[in-house]
C-alpha cells in the first residue's frame, strides 16, 4: 500500500470522483510523485457514459463473457492415437468450469483431409472422424449447457478444401462452366497462359495461383488460393456460395451450437480486376490495410447477409478474425447489422512497456467506439506466439512469465469481452521443435524459411512427471511434448496456491462476482516512468502496472489481487495488482 513517508497521492475510493491529497485546484491534477502510483483528472478519459454508451453495456451474454479457445488436436485425446478430439474436450469440461469460462471456442473440426489442420473444410456439415464425429459433438454441447458452457465453433467462409466435393467438380468441368464458377478460376498471362493472373503470393508463401491440367491433359487455367493450394478460395460474387453458407450456419445452430469465430472475416470479397499488390510483403498475420487480397468494401454485404441469418438464432454471436489497423475500417466490420464482436489484437500485439499497453488499450477502445461496439481482449491464439516466451524475449523465461501473469490482470481488469487460449492458464511456453517435426504448411511452402506456428500448438499437459503427461495414453504425440513440463501439469498447478492457474481462477472468479468490475468508463491516472493504472470509473476497481525496473508504491485502497507477491507493501517489477 501507499507508504505515507513519501507524500504521494492517495486514490479516494469512496468518493464519485478521486479526491487527490496534492491537487493543484485549478486543473484538478494530480503528478507522479517519487516512485509512486497516483492519479490524473478524470476528464481524460478513454470511453465515457455519454458518448459511448454501447461499450460495455450490451446486455447479451458474450458482452463480458470469457471465452476459451480450445485447439482440439492439442487439448484431450481420449482415444490414444495422439491426437485431441471432441470426447477429450468433454472429459475435461469438469476442469473448464473450475477454471471458471463461459463459453467455448473450438477450432476446426469439420470434416477435412487436415492439410491446415481443418482449415480446409471438405464437408462444412459434418464432424471430422479424427475428432470423433458428429455424435461426440452433440454430447459436448449437451454436456457444456449442462454445465452453462456455450459452445461456439470455427467457421472458415473464405475457402474449401481442395477435396470438397464443389472443388472436384469444378476441376472435371470445363473453363467458363457453372462448377467453376463457385471459385476463382481465371486464365493465365504470357504465351501459352504460363503466367500466373496476378502478382499475389500466398500468406503461406509461393504463389497464391496454382494452374490446373484439364480434362484432356493441356495446361488449364490458374484458381486463386490467398493459403495452401490445397486451400482454393470460393468467389463470393456467386449467390450459390453465400446460400450454401446459410444452410451450414442453420445446420448448426440448429443442433445448439451458440455461436461462431470466423475465420479471414475481413477476406472472401475479392476486388475487381484482382489488380497486381504494390506491396509484396506476406507472411502471416502482417498484410497491411491496402493489401487488396484483404478488407474489400464488398465483405460487408457479406457479414449483412451472415446476419440476416443470425437474426433468427438471437441469442448466438458471430466473433470475427479482423486483421485490420485502420479502426475506422474496423468498426465497419461491427456495424448493428454486420459482426457482434470483432477480434481486436492489439493487446497481444503490444510490448510490455506501459506506452505500448496503454496505447493498446486506448486503440481497441476507440476501435468500437465510433459504433458503440463491445471492445474484445485476447494476449494469445493458435496462430501467435505464446505471452509468456513473447514477452520474454531479452530477458529470461521467468521474467517472461511473470510480465504474462501481470497481463492477465491488465487483460480481465477491462471492460469487454476475454478471449484465453488454451494452455495460457498454465503459463506454456512455445515449444522450438525439430525440422523433422514441423506439421504447419507454412513451413514446407516457405521453403523452410518461416517455421510455422507448431510452438504454440504443443498439447497440454495434465498430469504425471513424464510426456505424455495424461494428454493421450500414446507418448508419440502430433507434435512431440517437452521432457521438462511436469512442473506446468494442470494437476501440480491446481495444488500450488502460488501457481498460473491459480491466478487465473481467482483473477476469473473476482472478476465474475465482485460488484467493482462493472461500467464503461476507463480513467487513466499519471504514473512514474514504466507504470500505468487504470480505474473502472463505476465500478471503481483499479489496475496498476509495473514495467519498470524498481518496486513502486500503490494508490490508497485495498489490494484485491496482484500477479506476485508485493515487496514492502510495494508493487515489484513486470507485475500487476487489482485495488478497490
Amino acid at each position: 500500500m501507499n507508504d505515507e513517508s513519501t507524500g504521494a497521492a492517495e486514490l479516494n475510493t469512496d468518493a464519485g470522483r478521486p479526491t487527490p491529497s496534492d491537487a493543484d485546484e485549478t486543473t484538478n491534477t494530480v503528478v507522479a510523485q517519487d516512485d509512486h502510483l497516483s492519479h490524473r483528472d478524470v476528464t481524460q478519459t478513454t470511453t465515457t457514459e455519454a458518448d459511448a454508451p454501447g461499450i460495455g453495456r450490451d446486455e447479451h451474454w458474450w458482452s463480458s463473457a470469457i471465452f476459451y479457445q480450445i485447439y482440439p488436436r492439442s487439448f484431450s485425446d481420449s482415444d490414444g492415437d495422439g491426437v485431441g478430439d471432441l470426447n477429450g474436450v468433454i472429459d475435461k469440461l469438469g476442469y473448464l468450469e473450475l477454471l471458471g469460462v463461459d463459453a467455448l471456442w473450438i477450432s476446426p473440426v469439420m470434416r477435412s483431409p487436415m492439410a491446415d489442420h481443418g482449415y480446409d473444410v471438405s464437408d462444412p456439415r459434418d464432424i471430422d472422424p479424427l475428432f470423433g464425429g458428429i455424435g461426440a459433438l452433440d454430447a459436448l454441447i449437451e454436456e457444456a449447457h449442462a454445465r452453462d458452457i456455450k459452445v461456439t465453433m470455427d467457421l472458415v467462409p473464405n475457402h474449401t478444401s481442395d477435396q470438397h466435393a464443389w472443388f472436384v467438380e469444378a476441376l472435371a468441368a470445363e473453363p467458363g462452366s457453372p462448377e467453376r464458377a463457385r471459385y476463382i478460376f481465371r486464365d493465365g498471362l504470357g504465351d501459352g497462359g504460363d503466367e500466373p493472373p496476378n502478382n499475389w503470393p500466398s500468406i503461406f508463401g509461393g504463389p497464391a495461383w496454382t494452374r490446373v491440367t484439364e480434362a484432356d491433359g493441356s495446361p488449364g487455367q490458374w484458381y486463386l488460393h490467398i493459403f495452401a493450394p490445397e486451400q482454393p478460395d470460393l468467389n463470393w460474387e456467386n449467390p450459390e456460395v453465400f446460400e450454401d453458407l446459410a444452410t451450414t450456419l442453420r445446420f448448426w445452430l440448429d443442433r445448439g451450437v451458440d455461436g461462431f469465430r470466423i475465420d479471414v472475416a475481413h477476406g472472401m470479397a475479392k476486388p475487381p480486376g484482382l489488380p497486381d499488390m504494390t506491396d509484396m510483403r506476406t507472411g502471416l498475420l502482417i498484410n497491411d490495410d491496402d493489401d487488396p487480397r484483404f478488407n474489400n468494401p464488398g465483405v460487408h454485404e457479406i457479414h449483412r447477409k451472415i446476419r440476416t441469418v443470425m437474426n433468427d438464432y438471437p441469442d448466438a454471436v458471430t466473433v470475427g478474425e479482423i486483421w485490420v489497423r485502420d479502426n475506422a475500417r474496423f468498426a465497419e466490420y461491427i456495424r448493428p447489422d454486420e459482426l457482434h464482436l470483432g477480434f481486436n489484437f492489439r493487446l497481444a500485439e503490444a510490448d510490455f512497456t506501459a506506452d505500448s499497453i496503454r496505447e493498446a488499450i486506448e486503440n481497441s477502445l476507440e476501435a468500437v467506439d465510433s459504433v458503440q461496439g463491445n471492445p474484445t481482449w485476447t494476449l494469445s491464439n493458435h496462430d501467435v506466439e505464446r505471452e509468456a516466451t513473447r514477452y520474454a524475449e531479452g530477458t529470461t523465461p521467468d521474467v517472461g512469465l511473470d510480465r504474462a501473469r501481470a497481463m492477465l490482470l491488465v487483460e480481465l481488469g477491462l471492460p469487454g469481452t476475454i478471449f484465453i487460449y488454451n494452455g495460457a492458464e498454465l503459463g506454456l511456453p512455445n515449444i522450438e521443435l525439430p525440422d523433422e517435426a514441423l506439421q504447419d504448411p507454412v513451413w514446407e511452402r516457405s521453403g523452410h524459411t518461416m517455421r510455422g506456428r507448431d510452438g504454440c500448438r504443443i498439447p497440454l499437459p495434465w498430469q504425471g512427471d513424464t510426456a505424455p503427461y495424461g494428454f493421450s495414453t500414446t507418448p508419440d504425440t502430433w507434435l512431440p511434448m517437452p521432457d521438462d513440463w511436469k512442473g506446468l501439469t494442470a494437476e501440480h498447478q491446481l495444488e500450488d496456491v502460488d501457481s498460473t492457474l491459480s491466478l487465473y481462477r481467482l483473477a476469473i472468479e473476482l472478476r465474475k462476482t465482485r460488484p467493482e468490475f462493472v461500467g464503461v468508463e476507463i480513467e487513466w491516472y499519471g504514473a512514474p516512468e514504466g507504470c500505468i493504472a487504470y480505474r473502472r470509473a463505476e465500478g471503481r476497481l483499479v489496475c496498476a502496472v509495473n514495467t519498470g525496473d524498481e518496486p513502486v508504491g500503490l494508490p490508497g485502497g485495498e489490494v484485491l489481487l496482484s500477479s506476485a507477491p508485493l515487496r514492502d507493501g510495494k508493487l515489484p517489477p513486470n507485475a500487476a495488482a487489482w485495488l478497490v
